[in-house]
């Protein structure tokens, strides 16, 4: 059981370096290619909010790449410096993405709530998971590894959860583009590219996690037989 546990740890592994290596290809790309428009990230994120009637939520740049989020507390869309100055393609496909959240977060979309719900014990869960699983095997203590998994497993909840709302923000960002004409109609498909591969990422995280949940359960299950 851990060497089957251990093999497909390292499919999912392989498979994340692949989905990885592919979205940065395909937004490098489509980084490269302007909207004939010659709108910003910034630009379109803001006429989105504006249109939905979100004059409130701010459009600000951070620091880095790919660090593009939006955060519901602060009211806040925040695109990665190059995405919020630049023309693109990618820039106009992450800005439209993020306003998606904004948008989710003003009419109280459930799964949004579902998964703010769970972040604390999912933060709990990354940080103590997989030291309280390892540590209380090596020190014998099963009841302390045993917690570690369920802390584990809140991560693999919580990831199962931002599917939905990571789909849908990439489903009203793609409708956004279109329908406010932001991108053509051979604008689109790339677009449409991008945030794919974005939302494979999600998929490869909660992979890797029900990946890891086994191999500690094996582990689990094979000290309990000694």
């Amino acid at each position: 059981m851990d060497i089957l546990a251990l093999l497909l740890m390292g499919l999912v592994f392989v498979a994340s370096l692949v989905i990885q290596g592919g979205l940065q290809a395909t937004f490098a790309r489509f980084s490269r290619v302007a909207n004939s428009r010659g709108l910003t990230g910034a630009e379109v994120a803001r006429a989105i909010l504006d249109a939905h009637g979100l004059t409130h939520v701010r459009v600000e740049p951070v620091p880095g790449a790919l660090t593009d989020h939006y955060d519901p507390h602060a009211k806040a869309v925040r695109l990665s410096e190059p995405n919020y100055a630049s023309p693109s393609l990618a820039a106009l496909a992450v800005a439209a993405h993020e306003v998606g959240h904004a948008v989710q977060d003003a009419h109280g979309y459930t799964w949004l709530r579902v998964r703010a719900s769970l972040w604390p014990a999912a933060s709990l869960g990354t940080n103590l998971g997989p030291i309280l699983v390892v540590g209380g095997l090596m020190l014998g203590a099963i009841g302390l590894a045993k917690l570690g998994l369920y802390l584990y497993l809140a991560v693999a909840l919580f990831q199962l959860v931002t599917l939905p709302v990571e789909f849908d923000a990439s489903r009203r960002a793609l409708e956004f583009l279109r329908r406010m004409g932001f991108l053509s109609q051979q604008e689109m498909a790339p677009a449409r590219q991008v945030l794919t591969w974005a939302a494979l990422t999600y998929v490869a995280a909660l992979a890797s996690s029900l990946a890891a949940i086994l191999y500690y359960a094996s582990l689990l299950m094979g000290r309990r037989e000694e």
